[in-house]
Order: C-alpha cells, then structure tokens, then sequence
C-alpha cells in the first residue's frame, strides 16, 4: 500500500454513498432493439437536463413490499428490493406499470387510470389485486458514482421487458420527453450535441449495442444473478477536458495511485517535455519515441527525493534532451542509472546520463547475453541479483528497490519493486494497452510465462498494488493484471496450436493469419515474432 506521506494531495471522505435503482425498459423495434429514455429536470440536483433511464432512490416501502412481488429462484432480498424500487420509480415518473394480475394478465390502462403517482404505491397495488413483476427484473450492471461527486449512489442498472399495450407518460416534474431510442442512435445523437447523457449512461449503452433482441438481453442477464459489470469510475484531466475511466480502461490505475479519493487533480497527457509526478517519490518522463513498438514512448522513471536522491529507472534511447530533462528532474542527485533489460529503446541513454552526473552513478541491470541482437548489447557497472535490494536514505526516510530477475521478453529482463509503497516496476515484462511481443532467441516464451507467476507471487508476498510499465499508463490491480495476461497468452497458445494442428506443413505465415485473425493484419510481421516463441514452447512442452 502506498504511504500517506507519499501522496501528493491532501485526502478527503468520499460523500457517503446512497441506495437506488435505475431500470432500462426495452422493446424489439423495427430496426432492433430500442430502451425507453427520458429527460430529467433542468432544476434536478444530480445531472440535471440528462436523458436517462427511470429509477431514483430505494425507500423502506420497497423492502415492505416483498409479500407482493413475485420472486424468481435465486434472487435474493436486496434484489428484490432493488426491483421492487425500479418498478415503483417507472410508475411514479412515467405511469408504467410492472405488475400483474393473479391470473397473470399485466396491467392495464384502466389500472394505471386508478392509482395515484403521488400516493403509497405497493398499498395501491394491493388494493387492486396487483403483484409487482419482480421476477421479469434482471440486473444488467451495477455503478456506484464517482468518488469526487458531491452526491453518490450505489445503483444497480435493472432491465425488463417493456409491457405491452402501455405508454410511457412523464411526470413533468421530474421526468419529460419520453423517448425509444436505439443505443447507438442515442450514443450518435449525444456526439453531435443533441442529446445529453453522462458517462454511466454513455457506457451502459455502448454495451448494449451489443445486443440485437431483447431476449438477447435477458437471457445474458438471467444466466447469472450477478451484475454483467460492476464499477466506480474515476476522473482525470486528458487535452484540457474532463474525462473518466472504467476500471478496464488503460488510465483507471493511474487516476487511482494518484489520488485514492477520487479527485480530479491528475493530467493523462503524455509529457515529454517534463516530469509528471505521480507520487511524492515517483517521477515519470515518457521519452520523444513514440510509435508501433514503444505506444506513446518509452517511460523513464525517477524513484526517491532531494534528501535521498534518485534512482533512475530505463533512461531510455540515447536522446541528449531527454536526457538533461531527467537529469533536470532529479536536481542532479542521481545515486544510480537501472536498466530493466538492454534493448534499445531503454538501455542506450545511461552512460551519457552517468556522464551528465557528478559522482559517476553506477549503471545497474543484467548484461545482454550470447543470445542478444546486435543493437541490444549492455554491459552494466554492476549485475544485479535476484532479491537485491538498492536503497536510498536520507531525512528519515527510505525508498527500496528489490531486484526480481524476469527472463522472458529479454534473457537480461528484470523488474524492481518499491517496498515500502507496493509499486512494480515491469519494464517490457508488463505493459498497459498491449501485450510484450516475445522475439526469439533472446525472447523465450517458457521463461516469460515463468516470470508472470514469480511476478504473481510477488504481489502476494510484497503487497504490490499498482504496476508502473516502461510503456503506457500506471497499472491498478496488479495481481489481477498479470493473471489476466497470462490468460491471454495461453488463450493464444491454444489458438496457434489449433492452427498448427490443422494446418501441420503451414508455414508461420499461415499460422499467423488464423491465429492472429483478430489482430490488424498490418501488425502481423510483430506478431509472427511472438507466434515463433509460442511454437517453441509448444515443441518444448511436447518433448518435455
């Protein structure tokens, strides 16, 4: 876990969260499917003037009203109650009404004509022999606001079939504009300004583009009581606008290690020209690099501060200004250069760096061996090994960086861990927004997949939480991430296998289209390199 004193601002408590329930109600239309949307008050306390599904907060009534809802196996209290909130929100602000008869016959006009909005609705219902219709409510998602939101809910986005032969009627004082809109006719209409929606509506409805038919729809959510996605997204500054992030999304870890509670304070803009600070005692500076194989650049990093000095971590190519930024960036205070590997986009810069610094600081990593390409040869001051621990101190403070050997993208590969705050440093082990490419020789696919369990079990035993790659934003749940990854890549085997076996006299060509069939094929010849190492460690593990 990162150290208080680390962070850059002042924490604060989140508002307390508050309990809702929102519904989508959908119907087959003539060109698919299509969700009801309404309009909400422009004088409304949460996203006022925004199109968006019915729903508002769960009361005690809701959990009162249990006897009279029908219950589906499996869904428990809580969704029940959920549901049970969702029907009554539908009919206060848009007189639907979710609810059957006892002979099962919906309700009808002259029912919804007999009950008041404004008035108990389950008590109503009784009276008129109604059962509410919870068991056709199905959770499809479940969103907790944003943490910098001065008012938050715990929501679940519910869906159900839209009742046949009722209309939708707004309440004109919450609600207005009643409209059936296809997901990506509102998405289309919200780009061009015509039609306001915010972000957990924006991506509610990019997923459920997805789906053709409503019964599409409920069967993926009948298949499991549990929500198809859960999140609690955060907020960050990218080309001058706010933004937010879902926890899949590449900068959710960053927005995370930056600020815990959820304030907008950090800039995702990728920076050459200067330090972004991340913590108190992490600097990143992304050098001017960018492209296919290196994404926005290659991230050197700078660990400690001005009472213990800095540890340079991949100085990156031999670029003179990157170079004197970093230099820059640490006061001159370097105590030692770290190369995680020795290919060129990382290894290149650290002797005319050391020759920037006063005091000569050690060049540090793992010599590039036999097997290593001709623009990939290192030699460091000091080989580092495996467990070793480089440590700055100073003002009664210390950073520690622990050395954990990772063969596998590079046979010279290792990664350092920050001790005292949970952070790995991946190099080109792990990175954020693709995946290593694995280049035989001196990339051994058997030895990369040994280092993601090492890294996996660091996690446990180092507590680490967020993972910082030479390539792409900061990384949050690291042991998820990495799980994850080599998910992929075995997934991948799998498919190079199946292409190897139907095709036994393919060349790599062949087997990298079938494989690789969901991959560009302009990033083909990258992937072949990867599709080579993983043909190796399948004919390893057959011989073995």
């Amino acid at each position: 876990m990162v150290r208080p004193t680390q962070l850059l601002h002042p924490q604060r408590e989140p508002v307390a969260l508050r309990p809702a329930a929102t519904v989508l109600l959908l119907r087959d239309g003539p060109d698919g499917l299509q969700v009801l949307m309404t309009r909400r008050s422009m004088t409304a306390s949460f996203a006022p003037g925004a199109y968006v599904f019915p729903g508002g907060g769960v009361d005690a009534a809701d959990a009162a009203a249990h006897p009279q809802a029908n219950r589906r196996i499996g869904q428990n209290d809580l969704h029940l109650t959920q549901a049970i909130a969702a029907i009554r929100e539908s009919f206060e602000e848009l007189g639907v009404l979710f609810a059957r008869h006892t002979d099962g016959r919906w309700a009808g006009e002259a029912d919804i004509a007999a009950l008041d909005r404004k008035a108990p609705f389950a008590a109503q219902c009784a009276a008129r022999g109604l059962h509410l219709a919870a068991d056709q409510v199905f959770i499809l998602a479940h969103w907790i606001t944003d943490r910098d939101l001065p008012r938050r809910f715990d929501v679940p986005f519910l869906v159900a079939r839209m009742p046949e032969g009722q209309t939708p009627v707004a309440d004109e004082s919450e609600q207005f504009e009643p409209v059936w809109v296809r997901p990506q006719d509102a998405l289309a209409r919200h780009g061009a300004g015509q039609f306001f929606i915010i972000f957990p509506t924006i991506r509610t409805l990019e997923r459920l583009q997805a789906f053709k038919t409503v019964d599409e729809v409920l069967a993926a959510c009948a298949a499991n009581e549990m929500p198809l996605w859960t999140s609690c997204p955060r907020g960050g500054w990218l080309a001058g606008r706010e933004v937010r992030c879902m926890e899949h999304e590449p900068a959710f870890g960053e927005l995370a290690l930056v600020s815990p509670d959820g304030q907008i304070v950090h800039h995702l803009d990728w920076q050459s020209e200067q330090a972004v600070t991340l913590l108190k005692n992490v600097q990143r500076l992304t050098a001017p690099n960018p492209g296919v194989m290196t994404g926005p650049g290659t991230n050197s990093y700078l660990v400690g501060d001005p009472h213990t000095g800095f540890i340079v971590i991949d100085p990156g190519p031999a670029d003179p200004a990157h170079l004197e930024r970093l230099w820059r960036a640490a006061g001159g205070q370097i105590r030692f250069i770290v190369c995680t590997h020795s290919h060129p986009d990382h290894s290149p810069g650290a002797a005319p760096l050391q020759a920037l610094c006063d005091g000569k600081p050690p060049i540090l990593g793992l010599a590039s061996r036999p097997t290593a390409r001709a623009n990939s040869q290192f030699m460091p001051d000091h080989e580092l090994a495996d467990g070793e621990r480089l440590v700055l101190e100073g003002a009664g403070v210390s950073h520690t960086l622990r050395v954990v050997h990772t063969p596998g993208h590079a046979a010279n590969h290792a990664c350092l861990v920050l001790e005292e705050d949970g952070l790995l440093f991946s190099g080109d082990h792990v990175l954020n927004g693709s995946t290593t490419v694995i280049d035989p020789p001196d990339g051994h696919m058997g030895d990369y997949l040994a280092s993601l369990d090492k890294l996996a079990a660091a996690c446990d035993t180092l507590a680490i939480e967020f993972i910082l790659p030479a390539h792409g934003h900061v990384l949050g749940f690291a042991k998820q991430a990495i799980t994850q990854l080599k998910a992929h890549r075995l997934k991948r085997e799998a498919k190079i296998a199946a292409a190897m076996q139907a095709m036994p006299q393919g060349s790599l060509q062949d087997w990298v289209e079938k494989a690789y069939d969901d991959v560009s094929p302009r990033l083909w010849p990258v992937a072949a390199r990867s599709l080579q190492a993983h043909v190796d460690h399948i004919r390893e593990s057959a011989n073995a």
